[in-house]
């Protein structure tokens, strides 16, 4: 397998810790999906990473279809319940930590604007949208049914990429104050290989 993606990218990051921790042997080709050069709209038509090259050539992209695909491929461990609606429950915490991500994204990138250029209102939205999508975390969590719970999930991987991006972007810095339950999730997740051999370089 190949899959194209950015190091600092939690998206990638994501599917990256799901191959490691499957023992999916990938190659990872770098690209940036900003550089005029890039080669990522090859393998996406929208131009974003992360996007994965099966043994067979097809490609698929979006992280999420991504790990779906990965799941369907039955190659353990499973990061998702057997149980449909289970399942379900996990893919949407899941996606809840991937749109925390999507928002700081768009924090970043706004923050790269001329200060002049700059959204407050945008910026705003953003971190309410962060804030209110970690206290649902946080009691997910405190719940430990299917985040933090007996073994490692999707929803788990992808709130740890989401913690470790904020942490690297420096996104809402106190996010940890009041959430222990996340800083807990996020203590154990970083202590594993999978974790410590995605840590984006500063």
């Amino acid at each position: 397998m190949k899959l194209i993606g950015s190091y600092t990218s939690p998206f990638v990051r994501k599917i990256s810790v799901m191959l490691l921790e499957k023992g999916i042997i990938f190659e990872f080709v770098n690209e940036s999906p900003w550089l005029e050069e890039s080669e990522v709209p090859r393998y996406n038509p929208l131009g974003k990473v992360p996007a994965l090259v099966d043994d067979n050539g097809q490609c698929w992209f979006d992280s999420a279809i991504i790990a779906d695909y990965l799941e369907l491929q039955h190659t353990p461990p499973a990061f998702s319940p057997a149980d449909p609606l289970k399942a379900l429950q996990v893919r949407q915490l899941a996606k809840l930590a991937d749109g925390i991500t999507d928002a700081a994204v768009l924090i970043v990138r706004e923050q790269q604007r001329p200060g002049n250029q700059q959204s407050e209102a945008l910026l705003i939205r953003c971190r309410g949208h962060i804030l209110r999508g970690l206290d649902r975390l946080e009691q997910e969590a405190r719940d430990g049914q299917w985040l933090h719970g007996d073994t490692l999930n999707l929803a788990d991987i992808a709130t740890g990429c989401m913690l470790g991006y904020l942490n690297f972007r420096r996104i809402v810095p106190d996010w940890c104050v009041e959430r222990p339950a996340l800083v807990k999730l996020a203590e154990d997740l970083f202590q594993r290989a999978s974790f410590a051999r995605t840590v984006p370089a500063a």
